[in-house]
């Protein structure tokens, strides 16, 4: 598909825009509400606040959806979980959650302002143009209803995209022959990552899985003796990008170049306040 956006200025945008998405899921209110449902531990209330949109499903959905998560984790949580509290019971802890989250996160004023109302409109009509085959993740969340608050507006709406460009990645790397833990170690070590400490404790992994996934790819020349990308490592990663680059350019299409350029300055500053109110540790990111 072609484009008429400035290279990489979807990419840019996503980047910008799922930076709010994601504070969801280090957020203290994310486990304060999963708690009072009952789901007190913190894997089994991630897992299930991003797979309630599909409904009561098992760990097999979830690895074939997620992707870059250790199945045996996943088994451990679902569909246990499910009996302890329905999706839509999580569902509406999810969005309590966001909504306690981002007024913490920006206050008030911001949580309310023009901007976020703004921005809202924006990532919602960008994601008109998102598509649902092949697209479960996006397709499941594309059936909640818009909330009405700017800031919940937004959140849902990064999730929409977050989500579409989401599933076409996985397409990318299965495309480019990256298992997936194989994934998470060549993606960590470009450094725009979290940490292997932070991807094996949320995705199930053990070190000797990690250590097994380098091995293979330092035999077919993706990453040298200390573990960095080699040349040929760092353009299997911008080809993965780019495939999914091409897989995610409607929604910004859609919304036309001054809108994509509006949405990111603006998301761009909502994540940079997240940033500094604390939303992710201090260590998230990184090699080490």
């Amino acid at each position: 598909m072609t484009t008429t956006l400035p290279p990489r200025a979807g990419r840019r945008c996503h980047n910008a825009v799922n930076t709010v998405h994601t504070t969801l899921y280090f957020s203290p209110d994310l486990d304060r509400e999963c708690g009072a449902l009952g789901i007190t531990d913190t894997s089994a209330a991630r897992l299930a606040a991003r797979s309630a949109p599909l409904g009561a499903v098992g760990a097999g959905t979830v690895a074939a959806t997620f992707y870059n998560y250790n199945h045996e984790l996943l088994a451990r949580h679902l569909p246990a979980v499910w009996g302890t509290a329905s999706p839509a019971a999580v569902l509406d802890a999810r969005l309590r959650a966001a909504d306690t989250t981002l007024r913490r996160l920006f206050g008030e004023e911001t949580a309310s302002s023009p901007e976020m109302a703004e921005a809202a409109e924006l990532a919602l009509r960008a994601a008109e143009a998102c598509t649902r085959h092949a697209r479960p993740l996006y397709s499941a969340n594309a059936d909640l209803p818009v909330p009405e608050a700017p800031h919940l507006a937004y959140w849902h709406a990064a999730t929409l995209l977050r989500e579409h460009r989401g599933d076409g990645h996985l397409t990318a790397l299965l495309t480019l022959g990256l298992d997936p833990i194989e994934a998470v170690v060549s993606h960590t070590a470009t450094g725009r990552a979290m940490s292997p400490r932070w991807f094996l404790g949320s995705r199930g992994w053990r070190r000797a899985d990690w250590e097994a996934a380098a091995e293979r790819l330092r035999d077919r020349g993706l990453l040298d003796a200390d573990g960095e990308l080699t040349e040929a490592g760092t353009r299997l990663r911008e080809d993965v990008e780019e495939v999914t680059d091409r897989l995610d350019t409607a929604p910004y299409d859609h919304l036309g170049a001054a809108g994509v350029e509006r949405l990111t300055e603006l998301a761009r500053g909502f994540a940079v306040a997240a940033a500094a109110a604390g939303a992710f540790p201090a260590d998230l990111l990184g090699k080490g």
